[in-house]
C-alpha cells in the first residue's frame, strides 16, 4: 500500500491532467483541434513507451542488483538507462523535425488538420528529453524507496501544464500552440525534479561516472539490451496506444469523417485515465516483486501477485461503471453538445468502457512476468492485446456489426488476451514446481 497508494495518486493526476487538456482544446479551440492533437498523440506515446521501457528495466535490474547487495552496479544501469534513452529521444526530436508533413500524413492526418497538427508537434518537441527524465526516473525513484517524491513529481507538472494550458489557451488565445507549450513547459519543470532527486536527495541510487573504454562500451550496449528486453513489453503497451490511435483514426475518418476522429479522440483522451490507473497497480507491485524474486522469496512473489490483481479488479470495474453511466458527462468535457461529434462519443463511450476489466487484468499480469525476467512472454501477451488481435477487430468488426465495432474492437482484443493469459497461466500453475524466472 505505501507503493500503491502513491503511484496511483501521482497516474491519477496524469489521468486529470490528460482530461482538462482535451477539455481546453475542445472548448477553446474546436473539435478539429481535438482531432489534430489525436494525430500527434501516438509520437508522444512512442516517446512515452521508450522512457518507460529503459526506467523498468533499469528498476527491474536494479531492484534485483540491489538485493544482492551490489548498489553500485544498480547505479551503473541507471546512469546507462538514462544516456541511452537520451540518445534515442535526439533521433526521434531530430526526425519529427525534419520530415514533419509526411510523417504526420502516415498517422492518419487530413488536408483539414495539417495546420494544427503542426503547431501541436513543433511546440511539443523541445519538452521532449525532459519528458525522458520523468518517464524513466519514476521506477528508480520508488525503486530508491522514495514513491511520494515521484507521486510530488507527477502532481507537479500536471498542476503546471493544467493552469499552463487554461492561461496560454484562454487569456493568452494561443488556441493549440499554447496547448502543446504548456505541455511542454510541465515536462521541463517535472524533468528538473527527477534529475534533482537523483543529484541531492537520493538515498542509495546515483548517477555513476562511466569509463570511456572499449570493455565499458561493450557492457553498456549489453546492459542497454537487458533492459530493453525487460522493460521491451512496456515500449509495446505505450506502441499499442500509438498503433490504437492511428489506426482508429483511419477507420473513423473513413467512416464518419473529421467528426468521428474527434470522436475517437475523446475516447484517446479518457484511455489514458484507464491506463494509469491499470499501470499504477502494476508499478506499485514491480519494485516489490523484483525485489523479492532478486531474494529468492516465491511465496511474497505470489502474494504481491494476489493483491495486484484483486486491485486491478476494482479499479477496472469502476472505470467500467463511470463510462456506462457517465458517458455524457464526460464526452461533454471535451465537445459542446451542439456538435456532431458530441453524439458519435456518447453513443461509444459505454462500448470502449468494456475494456476496462481485461485491461487492468492483462496489465498486472503482463507487470508480473517483466518482474521476474519473463521478458519473453510479457511481450507475447503485449503484442496479442496491443497489435495481433487489435487491428484486425478495427477492420473486422465494423464489416460485420456497423459502427459499433470501431467502439469494440479494444475491448474484445482485450477479453481474448486475457482469456490467453489467464489459460496459460493456470496450465502453468498445475506444471510441477520450477524456479522462478526460468521460462521466458
Amino acid at each position: 500500500m505505501a507503493m500503491f497508494f502513491p503511484t496511483l495518486i501521482g497516474m491519477f493526476f496524469n489521468s486529470v491532467l490528460c482530461i482538462c487538456d482535451g477539455m481546453f482544446v475542445g472548448h477553446g479551440v474546436g473539435s478539429n483541434a481535438l482531432a489534430a492533437v489525436n494525430i500527434v498523440a501516438p509520437i508522444f506515446l512512442i516517446c512515452t513507451g521508450i522512457g518507460l521501457m529503459f526506467g523498468i528495466g533499469a528498476s527491474v535490474i536494479g531492484g534485483i542488483r540491489m538485493a544482492e547487495g551490489n548498489v553500485k552496479a544498480a547505479r551503473i544501469i541507471m546512469t546507462q538507462a538514462y544516456i541511452a534513452g537520451a540518445i534515442i529521444f535526439g533521433a526521434v526530436i531530430l526526425c519529427s523535425l525534419l520530415f514533419t508533413r509526411p510523417l504526420l500524413y502516415l498517422l492518419g492526418c487530413s488536408p483539414l488538420l495539417e495546420d494544427l497538427a503542426t503547431d501541436y508537434l513543433l511546440w511539443l518537441l523541445p519538452g521532449l528529453m525532459f519528458f525522458y527524465m520523468q518517464s524513466a526516473g519514476m521506477m528508480l525513484i520508488r525503486l530508491d524507496g522514495s514513491p511520494r517524491y515521484a507521486m510530488s513529481v507527477q502532481i507537479v507538472g500536471a498542476v503546471f501544464n493544467i493552469f499552463l494550458d487554461w492561461y496560454m489557451v484562454y487569456p493568452l488565445g494561443l488556441g493549440i500552440k499554447g496547448a502543446s507549450m504548456a505541455t511542454s513547459i510541465s515536462c521541463i519543470v517535472a524533468g528538473i525534479m527527477v534529475v534533482a532527486y537523483f543529484l541531492f536527495f537520493s538515498d542509495k541510487l546515483k548517477f555513476y561516472p562511466l569509463r570511456l573504454s572499449v570493455k565499458s562500451l561493450k557492457l553498456f550496449v549489453r546492459n542497454t539490451g537487458y533492459m530493453a528486453k525487460i522493460g521491451f513489453a512496456t515500449f509495446i503497451a505505450e506502441l499499442a496506444m500509438g498503433v490504437m490511435m492511428v489506426t482508429g483514426n483511419y477507420m473513423f475518418l473513413s467512416f464518419l469523417g473529421e467528426d468521428g476522429v474527434a470522436a475517437f479522440s475523446v475516447g484517446c483522451y479518457l484511455f489514458p485515465l484507464i491506463f494509469s490507473i491499470s499501470n499504477a497497480v502494476a508499478q506499485a507491485s514491480q519494485p516489490i516483486i523484483s525485489y523479492n524474486y532478486g531474494a529468492g522469496l516465491t511465496e511474497r512473489v505470489r502474494q504481491a501477485l494476489n493483491v495486484a490483481l484483486v486491485a486491478a479488479i476494482l479499479c477496472g470495474l469502476a472505470i467500467s461503471l463511470v463510462m456506462w453511466g457517465g458517458s455524457g458527462i464526460l464526452t461533454g468535457i471535451f465537445l459542446d453538445s451542439s456538435e456532431h461529434a458530441y453524439g458519435i462519443a456518447k453513443v461509444g463511450l459505454p462500448l470502449l468502457g468494456l475494456c476496462a476489466l481485461p485491461f487492468a487484468l492483462n496489465i498486472t499480469f503482463i507487470g508480473y512476468y517483466q518482474s521476474c525476467e519473463r521478458a519473453v512472454r510479457s511481450i507475447i501477451y503485449m503484442l496479442f492485446r496491443g497489435i495481433i488481435l487489435m487491428i484486425p477487430g478495427f477492420i473486422i468488426l465494423p464489416e460485420i456489426i456497423g459502427i459499433p465495432g470501431l467502439w469494440l474492437a479494444i475491448p474484445v482484443s482485450e477479453l481474448m488476451t486475457l482469456t490467453i493469459i489467464a489459460v496459460c497461466y493456470l496450465i502453468g500453475r498445475t506444471k510441477p514446481k520450477h524456479p522462478e524466472g526460468t521460462d521466458n
